[in-house]
């Protein structure tokens, strides 16, 4: 098996608010290997976000990392400084959003955002630059790039915006990409085309990429391992036939039932009951013993990791059987 690319063991991400200690990411473990897609999956709150975010080193106060490790080639980044952290990003993880009007600045022509985004890391002409925009943009399926360069993001649709998010996130050759929701907001076939380009960039760059997401399905055409969290934990890990075809974790087998096309026409579409804890309060439990049909007393004091293969790990006191 390759080395890792990016290694997180026990990472802690925690908010001191007035109120008390949001613990939002606990004690969350996970690999990404080169040319590989995870895909981390859960309801809104569940801590995917500021998974990557931490990944990023963009945890801004009142947040901050609390324990845990995180390495990119063997290197801890939750050692590095901020204005050596500023040099990772875009150069070696980069990140797209799910809006991108939220990333493109609204009064600076595309050509002007892209260029900013590699003078930021290396000293070239403007000749080169200019043609590597033009690369990138062309390399995730914008046609004309020459003309896109000169318009306004007001002026491309969502899916036009979107690519052009990714082509900058490509610029600098990253190792590995952080997918926040990209496609959340686009149609159908929009969302289609943009998975075909992440797929294509993934493959012949030998990126690793991590796509975040609350939709099992577009991570079942994608991602080749599912992580699941619920309440800021992991429920269940393992490669996406097993996470999908063999959920062993009742939090993950409800999720699956919540998924549109799983329901016959006609049907009601499932929803889980209950509401998922404050993340004031979490005790040394199973956070979804509350709205768990197989939960026991054990449940709200402890849970225990169950490994059910080399690749597959649920965290749960009563799972379902094969």
């Amino acid at each position: 098996m390759t080395e890792a690319l990016l290694d997180v063991e026990k990472l802690n991400t925690w908010f001191y608010t007035r109120k008390g200690i949001v613990k939002s990411v606990r004690d969350v473990s996970f690999d990404l290997r080169r040319g590989e897609v995870l895909g981390i999956v859960g309801e809104s709150g569940s801590g995917k976000s500021v998974t990557g975010m931490s990944i990023m080193g963009q945890i801004d106060e009142p947040g901050r990392i609390v324990s845990g490790s995180i390495k990119l080639a063997g290197e801890e980044l939750t050692t590095l400084s901020f204005t050596q952290m500023r040099h990772y990003r875009g150069k070696r993880i980069a990140m797209v959003f799910q809006n991108p009007l939220m990333t493109l600045n609204p009064v600076m022509r595309i050509s002007d955002q892209m260029s900013e985004a590699i003078g930021e890391h290396e000293n070239i002409p403007r000749k080169e630059i200019h043609r590597r925009c033009v690369d990138a943009l062309s390399a995730v399926g914008i046609p004309s790039p020459e003309e896109r360069l000169n318009a306004y993001p007001h002026e491309l649709s969502g899916g036009m915006r979107q690519r052009v998010v990714i082509a900058t996130a490509l610029l600098l050759g990253p190792d590995m990409i952080i997918a926040d929701e990209p496609t959340t907001a686009l149609d159908v076939t929009i969302q289609a085309q943009i998975i075909y380009q992440m797929r294509r960039q993934i493959d012949q760059r030998g990126l690793g990429m991590i796509w975040i997401s609350h939709d099992l399905s577009t991570l079942s055409e994608l991602a080749g391992r599912i992580m699941v969290m619920y309440a800021g934990a992991t429920m269940e890990i393992g490669t996406t036939g097993e996470v999908i075809g063999l959920a062993r974790h009742p939090y993950t087998r409800r999720l699956l039932e919540s998924v549109p096309s799983r329901n016959k026409p006609g049907e009601k579409l499932q929803q889980i009951p209950g509401n998922m804890p404050s993340l004031l309060s979490l005790g040394q439990g199973c956070p979804f013993a509350s709205r768990c049909e197989r939960a026991t007393a054990i449940c709200n004091e402890t849970v225990a990791p169950m490994q059910l293969s080399d690749t597959h790990r649920i965290w749960c006191n009563h799972p379902f059987e094969d």
